[in-house]
């Protein structure tokens, strides 16, 4: 009886792989985009809850640390040659760019109201889709201005009752955030032409603990069970994050995913709902609406659009 249902539940896996491979390079990105996005949402709810206790710093380390003990089991099993990057200095360069981002990230993260940091963190795709034009060479075309404009609209339905105008400065900080990781991101698009996805993450998590280690140290504190158990599923989620951008980014322009990227507030609305009890306002359903709405009508036109795929394939895991 085990053995059939597992013979079901590989031929079922198969089957919905081999139509996925079917759909338009551009579908295949979104939804990569869209799940990496859910990820990220249950990420930010735990690293939030943590950062509250901890040093930002700490928790930085600690987070990418765990991220990297979770690949661990895929390196050991395809061999440490295969995850070997064609560009060391690229590896660095963009581990380098995402530490920086995630400092002035995590210094904010705890002491700024949730709504405003996500109004501030749905800035990153304009950032994303200026420097996909000026530096990438990625063709600008006018409805993926449109889908993202009218996102970002929905977003702006959605949080501005919200903001509490409070944090100060940090509200700085945390903008000043959001134009590094979009550099980030577009070195992870230019390192796609070359490099496999299992490489990219891996190295990320690398290079991230790596230059985070000396931050971490000047306030170190033990952490408790449950803040190691969150530090453990916050590897996972953020690997898993990393990897379905980087698949993301390989399967279709950086620009034309970037709409997928307003999907965050409904993932973030979900959650609230499941884990905190807060009822969505009519303005978060307005904003919503008006995101999928923007969603549904760019997947259509990229699906019309013929997309050079890159280089989404990774090491056997």
């Amino acid at each position: 009886m085990k053995i059939s249902f597992l013979r079901r539940l590989t031929w079922a896996k198969h089957q919905t792989h081999r139509k996925a491979q079917r759909l338009p390079a551009a579908w295949q990105g979104m939804w990569w985009m869209a799940l990496g996005g859910l990820m990220f949402s249950l990420l930010n709810t735990i690293a939030r809850a943590i950062a509250l206790e901890m040093d930002p710093f700490q928790t930085q380390f600690l987070r990418y640390l765990f991220g990297l003990l979770v690949m661990l089991p895929f390196v050991w099993r395809a061999g440490f040659k295969a995850y070997w990057p064609k560009d060391m200095k690229g590896q660095f360069w963009r581990g380098g760019v995402h530490t920086l981002g995630l400092m002035l990230w995590f210094i904010a993260l705890p002491r700024i109201p949730l709504a405003d940091m996500t109004a501030i963190g749905f800035t990153g795709p304009i950032f994303i889709m200026i420097g996909a034009g000026l530096f990438l060479g990625e063709s600008m075309h006018r409805d993926r201005w449109v889908a993202s404009l009218i996102g970002f609209a929905g977003v702006l339905v959605v949080v501005l009752p919200k903001l509490s105008g409070e944090g100060g400065w940090y509200h700085l900080v945390m903008l000043a955030s959001a134009p590094v990781f979009a550099a980030s991101f577009l070195i992870t698009k230019a390192l796609t032409r070359y490099e496999n996805a299992g490489v990219i993450v891996l190295w990320q998590a690398l290079t991230v603990t790596l230059l985070s280690f000396p931050l971490a140290l000047p306030h170190w504190q033990d952490p408790s069970a449950w803040q190691w158990v969150g530090f453990f599923v916050a590897g996972i989620l953020g690997t898993t994050g990393h990897y379905c951008l980087t698949r993301a980014f390989a399967m279709a322009d950086i620009s034309a995913t970037q709409s997928l990227r307003f999907l965050d507030l409904v993932w973030a609305s979900i959650m609230g709902w499941l884990v905190f009890a807060d009822v969505p306002s009519q303005s978060t359903w307005l904003g919503a609406l008006v995101i999928l709405m923007a969603t549904v009508w760019i997947a259509r036109r990229e699906g019309r659009r013929p997309v050079k795929q890159t280089n989404p394939k990774t090491p056997a895991t």
